[in-house]
């Protein structure tokens, strides 16, 4: 079978894939018998349409219209045996029959083709996101990582919330992030900051000086998407996605964290984004900033200085990284999903077997679907 249609077979078990298929020969067989036993008066060839019908909706062109085709060899069967291939009769039946199954084995054919572009759709979103949200490296230097990532669009995989690490020649860089948006229409802003915190993290620089490449990255986004991009002279990234002359206000909610190798302390910078969570020793304690800026892109309206502010990070604390789509999830109430009281029961897990509950036990608590991205780094400092 062709991988791209593999997709979309429904998922059932080889055996239930069989029974699937044999229902409408089941039907076929079954009404067939009937009708040939029945009384002269009595037709059912009309409930044979339902064996090509219910065969378009989960097979392809080909079997539909082989379906139909042994449909109408039935239904040619019963006008022999009851009387006559010519009566008037099972003419119009067989003839009506033929054209469902035509009529069918169409609209099989559309589902199919609609199916196919959906997955060449899936596959370029899946390699968009493998280029804008790169896999974070489960070890750094004395640190161990792990992440997950939840899309509210199932169907795109992808959104706005964004995660980064670079060494530098002292400790590790980190970054989590939030797009305006949801979606293709975060992606954009995404990979502008992700490309600027690439391109100036890994140099031995002050995380203002980080902060403020960043800030760059979202301004060049906003200004091009309102119609005012910079002049080639100013040498800018610009970026096209969005259409001239629309207004449109462009920011990103984001931690950018320092941890250095030879201390067991992290260095943070909050531009409007859910403080961190450090869980140690059975504990979780929230690390809020005492000033914190607002998000990317915003700063032109405030102008706040950036500070950064220090925190306790010893060997065996794990670090919890997250972005509001996951303390935003609500349950069947509409009760925000409490965060910092479920952790609680895993405040001593590694960070790969904490995210795993996490996820399970957040989108269990939201009921399968999310309202909007979720993304959860966790960090381990192993060694001092």
């Amino acid at each position: 079978m062709d991988p791209r249609r593999r997709a979309f077979v429904p998922r059932l078990s080889r055996r239930g894939g069989r029974l699937l298929l044999a229902a409408p020969f089941a039907l076929i067989a079954a009404v067939t018998v009937v009708d040939i036993l029945s009384p002269p008066e009595v037709h059912l060839g009309p409930f044979l349409i339902a064996a090509p019908a219910v065969t378009a909706s989960f097979a392809g062109p080909r079997m539909t219209a082989f379906v139909g085709a042994v449909a109408v060899l039935a239904q040619t069967v019963v006008a022999i045996v009851r009387t006559s291939v010519t009566d008037l009769n099972h003419t119009y039946q067989i003839v009506a029959l033929v054209l469902i199954s035509v009529i069918a084995t169409f609209f099989a054919h559309l589902r199919v083709r609609d199916e196919n572009r959906v997955t060449r759709l899936r596959s370029i979103a899946h390699a968009a996101q493998s280029v804008v949200l790169r896999p974070l490296p489960q070890r750094a230097g004395p640190l161990r990582i792990s992440s997950v990532y939840l899309a509210a669009e199932e169907e795109a995989q992808m959104g706005g919330d964004l995660y980064a690490a670079a060494r530098t020649a002292s400790g590790t860089r980190l970054l989590i992030g939030d797009a305006r948006g949801k979606g293709l229409d975060a992606i954009s802003e995404a990979s502008l900051v992700l490309g600027a915190f690439r391109v100036t993290a890994g140099r031995e620089q002050e995380l203002p000086d980080l902060v403020a490449h960043l800030e760059a990255g979202v301004g060049s986004a906003e200004e091009t998407e309102g119609g005012q991009g910079p002049g080639p002279e100013t040498g800018e990234v610009v970026d096209a996605a969005g259409a001239a002359g629309d207004a449109y206000e462009a920011f990103v909610t984001a931690l950018v964290l320092d941890v250095p190798d030879q201390e067991p302390v992290v260095r943070l910078v909050n531009c409007g984004h859910p403080p961190p969570l450090l869980l140690s020793r059975g504990r979780v304690i929230p690390l809020d900033a005492a000033d914190a800026r607002p998000p990317l892109g915003l700063s032109d309206v405030l102008s706040p200085d950036v500070t950064v502010e220090t925190f306790p990070f010893g060997v065996g604390d794990v670090l919890l990284l997250y972005t509001d789509g996951v303390v935003e999830a609500r349950d069947h109430r509409r009760a925000f999903y409490p965060l910092a009281e479920r952790l609680t029961a895993w405040a001593r897990d590694e960070p790969p077997v904490l995210l795993d509950h996490l996820r399970a036990d957040l989108q269990a608590y939201a009921g399968g679907h999310l309202g909007d991205d979720a993304a959860l780094v966790a960090v381990q400092r192993l060694t001092a």
